[in-house]
């Protein structure tokens, strides 16, 4: 792999970071489930990648998630929210707000449309963005940083709309091997120099159980590779057990079970990025990548439905974007064949083309207590296809 190195200081984060799995392993008896890497090497205080210092968003960090592409989308998707607050409680939550960007375009588009909400709070548990999404605000919407506020948990109890972009991907996964002597987990172990190395194990318990829900045939040869989310099955039905009345609206990057699942895909989702390079290894330098794996929206839409909530609608990003009028918004930014107009609809172009975010992002909405359909997913609705 040919990735930039990183400087001296992230380097020895990523050391210290090193040392505290290797630590994890060998207390654990000399080997942990990917989950447990995945969750220390991601979220450890101090040293994990989403609780580090380093830039994660943007041309200068690891990745461009859809805020920092464009305010069209937040604008459009302020149409969605609205309808959501009128029908429930005009408040908001969003969860893992990256740098702000959403909240601000989700905040001057609701102003401009007379429907700002009474409260909009961030549920952010990373010291280091939930800074640098103060500071967002502070430069973009000062006006309405008052309305903004900050949560440590989940609470107890919560109307409105929820608001979660690019949140399920980064939640920890299992990774599982079908083969033909049976189901194993793959877990972390140390090779004999003391490095990070793949072992399985037979998968056991909470595990094997969900993985045989999935009804996926043993290979007569090989081996089957792919992930369970079961964090994201629970953070989904913790949520619900929460929601009074309203709706959660979740996008990212998946498929429903039957794609997710394809006896193609057969070295599973699991991706890591540095410095916009999508690479295979979660291994190298921990706590500077960022670890994903795509979404099965399938068992997102059965954890809400088991825990009460109706699943209202399931669609691409591209169909949500343009129900909410997302072209509309382009026409009232700039005129056309301006500059700006330009550079808003090469954004928009990635925001919903099918070759780029437009189809591989998805959006699911679920919901207790709302008894119209939601105007994203008026057309376009994939609802069968879960």
């Amino acid at each position: 792999m040919n990735l930039p190195q990183p400087s001296a200081d992230a380097l020895e984060q990523s050391t210290q970071m090193r040392a505290l799995l290797k630590d994890r392993i060998t207390q654990a008896g000399g080997w942990i489930p990917f989950s447990t890497y995945m969750a220390d090497a991601l979220y450890t205080p101090g040293l994990g990648y989403y609780s580090g210092g380093a830039r994660k968003f943007g041309s200068g960090g690891d990745f461009i998630t859809a805020p920092e592409l464009s305010p069209l989308f937040g604008e459009a998707l302020a149409t969605q929210v609205r309808q959501i607050m009128e029908l429930s409680v005009p408040e908001i939550i969003e969860v893992g707000a990256g740098t702000g960007l959403l909240a601000v375009d989700l905040l001057c588009e609701l102003e401009r449309q007379g429907a700002l909400p009474t409260r909009y709070r961030i549920l952010e548990l990373s010291g280091e963005l939930r800074e640098r999404q103060q500071q967002t605000l502070a430069a973009k919407a000062p006006h309405l940083a008052e309305r903004v506020s900050w949560l440590d948990a989940m609470p107890e109890r919560f109307s409105g709309a929820l608001v979660a972009n690019e949140v399920l991907d980064v939640m920890p996964v299992h990774v599982l091997a079908w083969r033909p002597d049976g189901l194993f987990e793959r877990g972390v172990s140390l090779d004999g120099e003391g490095n990070f190395a793949w072992a399985d194990r037979p998968a056991t318990g909470r595990v094997a159980e969900a993985a045989a829900r999935l009804e996926i045939g043993f290979p007569s040869e090989g081996e089957y590779v792919s992930e369970l989310n079961l964090a994201g099955e629970a953070w989904v039905a913790e949520w619900a057990q929460r929601l009074e009345q309203g709706a959660m609206l979740l996008i990212d990057y998946g498929y429903p079970r039957a794609e997710y699942y394809l006896p193609s895909r057969s070295t599973g989702t699991l991706l890591c990025y540095y410095r916009h390079h999508a690479h295979p290894d979660p291994f190298l330098w921990p706590g500077l990548n960022d670890i994903t794996a795509f979404v099965d929206f399938t068992s997102v839409a059965e954890a809400g439905f088991g825990a009460g909530l109706d699943v209202l609608g399931y669609t691409t990003q591209a169909h949500l974007l343009l129900n909410c009028g997302v072209l509309s918004c382009l026409e009232r930014r700039a005129p056309q064949e301006s500059p700006e107009y330009i550079r808003g609809s090469k954004a928009l172009q990635r925001l919903t083309s099918p070759h780029e975010m437009g189809e591989l992002f998805k959006v699911i909405a679920l919901a207790r207590g709302i008894g119209q359909p939601l105007i994203g997913f008026l057309r376009g609705d994939r609802l069968h296809a879960l």
